[in-house]
């Protein structure tokens, strides 16, 4: 059985999506990029202010679920340009200590044209 996640401390879907999704013992979030959830407004304006924003958004939604980045076993980064890559895996590292797995691809445009994108699925370890 499935059920959705939804927060109103990370930004609400911009489309017909939902914030994240429970598939048994295993929670896999949308794309989350710096919105910031009290307003809807993107405010960050360079890589590391947005990268910023998105973690917060992430944590928003692992912990209404109770768990944390501790729980994260997969993230999908996307980034406006590759030349950020430094930048933001240095923002990066501050939430995701524990090194899960990852892919970071640079792409042609994101949404709302913001400068990156994370994506995560996290193991809620039976809950």
């Amino acid at each position: 059985m499935l059920r959705t996640i939804a927060t109103d401390k990370a930004p609400a879907a911009i489309g017909p999506y939902s914030q994240a999704v429970i598939a048994g013992d295993f929670l896999f979030a949308s794309g989350q990029i710096p919105i910031n959830p009290a307003n809807g407004a993107i405010e960050a304006e360079g890589i590391e202010e947005q990268a910023e924003q998105v973690m917060k958004n992430i944590g928003a939604i692992l912990n209404e679920e109770g768990i944390g980045y501790e729980a994260v076993v997969k993230t999908t980064c996307f980034l406006a340009d590759m030349g950020d890559f430094g930048a933001f895996n240095g923002v990066y590292e501050k939430y995701f200590t524990q090194k899960p797995a990852r892919s970071c691809v640079a792409v042609k445009q994101l949404p709302k044209d913001v400068l990156c994108e994370v994506e995560v699925i996290a193991y809620r370890g039976g809950k």
